[in-house]
């Protein structure tokens, strides 16, 4: 397959990235010396053309050696003539939008839903990692008092088939189609998904948390990490409930020297010092009630077999919450 044009979920995109990385940093000596030379150089390029500025000359002599001897083979795994990619479905992180633009692979984040086909999207020629885009030409945003994002327009439905209840419920008086998204438009224009309204999380101390921001950053932050569901509604502190990339923790293991099925891999000491570390330095970054407080590593994946997952591989939290509510409960078992 030989693509000139790919959609995708970000978690096609993140398995791409986590195995370009890996290929890339299992160079050694002076491969290993090229590689970061040419990274380097694709990251300050990226810089410039994200700021729609022109490449200085020898910024420019510099990629075409690095596409030459890196980019292009990074390009002939995708099929060796995408001009560009599309991630829709779920938000995705910033960081792999910006590696593969280093590698002059271009992924253009857009935003829809069913009841309004696309809203707004990226373009080549004006995008900003990060947001889903400009609004399209005749989409009109605005917002709610909560910060939901409202869509009018002549893509927006009209109805629901024989369910006048659920139409009323998701237009406002003037006609403009509740998302059930929060989000902001920045200064010029380009639109920001934050969360889902229905996902923000109340703690028992009336803080309120959007949990797919700290879920994202888990599973950039390690290949060990499938999924990361965050807990913590109506709750005292925030708990997270881990799964594990099949094939990451058989790599994992090997290199631990332990052999075993995944339940007891999940409870070693040494994979939840690695799970521990990676909550710790997420924690970092967040104020106080957003931390989480403990964790528990699941004997399996989430599985859309399970009903546990959409087909564009978002968590249906609450099935999920029903299915490990006695994991959950473990958690506030002993409260500090």
């Amino acid at each position: 397959m030989r693509p000139d044009f790919f959609p995708a979920v970000p978690r096609v995109y993140e398995k791409v990235h986590a195995a370009v990385r890996a290929e890339l940093e299992a160079a050694t000596g002076v491969k290993r010396r090229i590689v970061q030379w040419a990274l380097a150089v694709g990251t300050r390029t990226s810089g410039f053309r994200q700021e729609q500025r022109s490449l200085p000359p020898l910024l420019a002599l510099q990629e075409w050696v690095a596409d030459r001897i890196v980019f292009s083979k990074v390009k002939a795994k995708l099929g060796g003539r995408l001009r560009f990619a599309v991630s829709g479905g779920a938000p995705i992180a910033r960081e792999i939008l910006e590696f593969f633009h280093a590698l002059d692979v271009t992924i253009l984040e857009g935003y829809g839903l069913t009841e309004c086909t696309s809203c707004a999207i990226n373009r080549l020629d004006r995008f900003r990692f990060g947001t889903v885009g400009p609004p399209l030409p005749g989409c009109e945003i605005s917002f709610d008092e909560d910060g939901e994002i409202l869509v009018g327009g002549p893509h927006v439905f009209s109805s629901y088939l024989n369910n006048e209840e659920a139409t009323r419920e998701v237009f406002t008086e003037d006609g403009r189609f509740r998302t059930g998204d929060i989000g902001e438009l920045d200064p010029e224009g380009f639109l920001r998904i934050t969360d889902r309204k229905k996902d923000l999380i109340a703690t028992a101390g009336g803080k309120k948390i959007a949990p797919q921001n700290i879920e994202n950053d888990l599973q950039r932050r390690s290949k060990l990490i499938s999924h990361a569901l965050i807990i913590g509604d109506r709750r005292p502190y925030i708990v997270a409930l881990v799964t594990l990339d099949a094939e990451e923790i058989a790599s994992w293991a090997r290199g631990q020297g332990l052999d075993g099925d995944v339940t007891r891999i999940a409870v070693s000491n040494e994979l939840r010092g690695d799970v521990q570390r990676i909550i710790d330095e997420v924690n970092v970054e967040l104020a106080r009630p957003e931390q989480i407080k403990r964790f528990a590593i699941l004997p399996r994946d989430f599985s859309e077999k399970e009903g546990e997952i959409t087909p564009t591989l978002k968590l249906k939290r609450r099935i999920c919450e029903q299915h490990f509510a006695g994991e959950i409960e473990q958690l506030y078992a002993a409260q500090t």
